[in-house]
Formats: structure tokens, C-alpha cells, sequence
């Protein structure tokens, strides 16, 4: 038996462009006291990064699949497919590296070998929404002398920053500056300066702080007035937002605000809904406020963004958008005052109204939400071949 382990340093979660860096490290698990007989051959190794679309048949109306392009892929056991037994096509993939060839382990024994790739700009993000899923995988694929192959997958979360895919790598010394007294690579400085420049335009469009404000109001008048202050966020941070209704002519009772996504198939590959499709637009809630808000002046909400959520993004099948959706209650009455009267000839027990006629609307705000930057941390698959 050998034993292989992929450590990603860095943690699962990278930004395209970003190079990936694996270390695989084969072990023959046995003691060393084994006798020799029980060293082990592996013929050899290789490694490719993958990217799985699926598409939901309800949703979704994708052109007739090519038959050399199953949605299952073929379960071959004597040719490298890092996509073997996935569902869905395999639409992004980097060329395939090899580990290394015709290698020897005594018992106890164990080599590493480091494997290096950068992830592909043009890709999408990775997803699993209602109508499409992408799935990015670190497929390490071993074969042992006279038995089949054996696949190692490590998920990974790939972000993307709308943009990157059109800058390019400065070649003049001037404008990309090095130290002299450093040895790197051209792959590295790449590498180090488009993080560099990820991180700076996250900053720039993240940190830009100005005050919103819009009135709020249903056919009846004014029923108060929303403000938030920037309309762009990373993931992790708060959506903080206040609401005046002291200025407001319509009373309202009750209020909700959830921070939500919305998940809609292009017009060219929705599927319609008398041919038994679903909905080409799904909608999907990570946080939300409510509260009862008569008599009240000012009120505020903070809305947290999920780390594990993906960013706004857009391909050619479907587009993912954030959004603030809003609930107002209010009062048909002009002037509503559902309070005791001040002054009474003698004391009484006062109950308010059991029935108060009430209109709902709703509202949508849409924001953008971008990557955030992650700590990173030690992440290790194992497979036993």
C-alpha cells in the first residue's frame, strides 16, 4: 500500500492568477523492519487543475451535448482524466505536469515533489447556485506498476476580481521595480505584483466612503428616507444602513431588509416554463432584519456578508448579482396614533385596535460585493492507493 498526501500551504481558497503551490508526498506506510520484499513501484504520478460545469436540466436549456463529451465522464482506469466518474463537462483545465516516473519506495520510505500552477484568469468563479454549479479540483492521478490509476482530488475555491483578465504583466524594469539583492523568478513577480494589484483595487473600491440617501415612499406620500454609506463590499464585512421615518406622511408599522443574491440564466439559454422548466431567476437570503418600527423615528440594521458566499459575476449561461430587498407595512390611515390618550375622567384599561388596514410594497437596492482577502492556512488531503 502507498499513501499519498497533497498539502496546499496556503489554504483551498485562491484568486485567479494566483499560482497554486501543492507539495504531494508519497510514503510506503510499512515499518522498516519490513523485509525488502515489501518495497513498493509506482510507474508514475501527474497533477492538472480542473473546473466541472453542470447545469440543472429545469433551468437551464444548454445546446444538444456533444457524444464525445458524456455528462458522466467514462470510468477508464488505463488514462490520466482528472474528470473521471464528475458529473457535468470539464470547461477549464491546465495542462497536465508530471510528478515523476518509475519510482521506488522501501518500506517506511517517503519523497516529496512540489507542483506549481497558476489558475486561469478567463474562468468563472467557483459556484453552487440553483441553476449552474463550478467546481474547481487539484487532481493528483498515481498508478502503481500493473494496477489501475488511482485519483487524489483536493477542492478548491477559486475567486474572481472582475478586471484582472485585461491587465497585463509590466515588462519595463522601470515601471515593475526589483531588488537586486532577491532572487525571483519572472513567474514569482508576476505572481507577487498581480496579488499586489488585486489587493489595491479591493482597497480602492472597498474603502470609498459616501453618504446615499433615498426617499422611501408608497402611492400615498413619503414614508421615511434610507441611507447607507458605500455600495460596494467585500466578503466578511457589514452592510450597515439607517432609516428616518420621523420625516415620513405615511405611518409604517413594520419593516424587513435581507441581504440576498440573485441567480438569473441569460435569456438565450433559459429554458421556458410551459416546457416544465423552473424559474430562469432564483433569489437566495444570507442575512435579514426585521422589526416593528410605529412611533419609531430612527432605526438602523447591519447586515453581515458570509464569507462562504460568492461574489457578483457574470458568465455566457448566467449571472450572479447581490442585492438589499426591502418589506414595508404601512397604515391606509392618514395620521395613525395607536397610543392611550393622555388625559381620562377616570381610570380605564386602554387596548389598542384589532384591526388596522395595512398596504405592503417591497423595494430592491442593488450593491456589489467583491473577494476579500483570506488567511491562509495548512490544508492536506490523504489517499490510500
Amino acid at each position: 500500500m502507498i499513501e499519498v498526501v497533497a498539502e496546499l500551504s496556503r489554504g483551498p481558497v485562491f484568486l485567479a492568477g494566483e499560482a497554486l503551490e501543492c507539495v504531494v508526498t508519497v510514503t510506503n506506510p510499512l515499518p522498516p523492519t519490513a523485509t525488502s520484499a515489501s518495497s513498493e513501484a509506482l510507474a508514475w504520478a501527474s497533477a492538472q487543475i480542473h473546473c466541472q460545469f453542470h447545469a440543472s436540466e429545469s433551468r437551464v436549456a444548454l445546446p444538444p451535448p456533444d457524444s464525445s463529451q458524456p455528462d458522466v465522464q467514462p470510468e477508464s482506469q488505463t488514462v490520466f482524466l482528472p474528470h473521471r466518474g464528475e458529473r457535468g463537462q470539464c470547461i477549464l483545465s491546465t495542462p497536465p505536469k508530471i510528478l515523476f516516473c518509475d519510482l521506488r519506495l522501501d518500506p517506511g520510505e517517503s519523497k516529496s515533489y512540489s507542483y506549481s500552477e497558476v489558475l486561469p484568469v478567463e474562468g468563472p468563479p467557483s459556484f453552487r447556485g440553483q441553476s449552474v454549479k463550478y467546481v474547481y479540483k487539484l487532481t493528483i492521478g498515481c498508478q502503481r506498476v500493473n494496477s489501475p490509476i488511482t485519483l487524489l482530488r483536493v477542492p478548491l475555491r477559486v475567486l474572481v476580481l472582475t478586471g484582472l483578465q485585461d491587465v497585463r504583466f509590466p515588462q519595463d524594469e522601470a515601471v515593475a521595480p526589483s531588488s537586486p539583492f532577491l532572487e525571483e523568478d519572472e513567474g514569482g513577480k508576476k505572481d507577487s505584483w498581480l496579488t499586489e494589484l488585486a489587493g489595491e483595487r479591493l482597497m480602492a473600491a472597498t474603502s470609498c466612503r459616501s453618504l446615499h440617501l433615498y426617499n422611501i415612499s408608497d402611492g400615498r406620500g413619503k414614508v421615511g428616507t434610507f441611507g447607507i454609506f458605500k455600495s460596494v463590499y467585500r466578503l466578511g464585512e457589514d452592510v450597515v444602513g439607517t432609516l428616518n421615518l420621523g420625516e415620513g406622511t405615511v405611518a409604517c408599522l413594520q419593516f424587513s431588509v435581507s441581504l440576498q443574491t440573485e441567480e438569473r440564466v441569460q435569456p438565450e439559454y433559459q429554458r421556458r416554463r410551459g416546457a416544465g422548466g423552473a424559474p430562469s431567476v432564483s433569489h437566495i437570503t444570507h442575512a435579514r432584519h426585521q422589526e416593528s418600527c410605529l412611533h419609531t423615528t430612527r432605526t438602523s440594521f447591519s447586515l453581515p456578508i458570509p464569507l462562504s458566499s460568492t461574489p457578483g459575476f457574470c458568465t455566457a449561461i448566467v449571472s450572479l448579482k447581490w442585492r438589499l430587498h426591502f418589506e414595508f407595512v404601512t397604515s391606509r390611515e392618514p395620521g395613525l396614533v395607536l397610543l392611550p390618550p393622555m388625559e381620562q375622567p377616570e381610570p380605564a384599561t386602554w387596548t389598542g385596535p384589532e384591526q388596522v388596514p395595512v398596504d405592503t410594497f417591497s423595494w430592491d437596492l442593488p450593491i456589489k460585493v467583491q473577494p476579500a482577502s483570506y488567511c491562509y492556512s495548512v490544508h492536506s488531503h490523504v489517499r490510500a492507493i
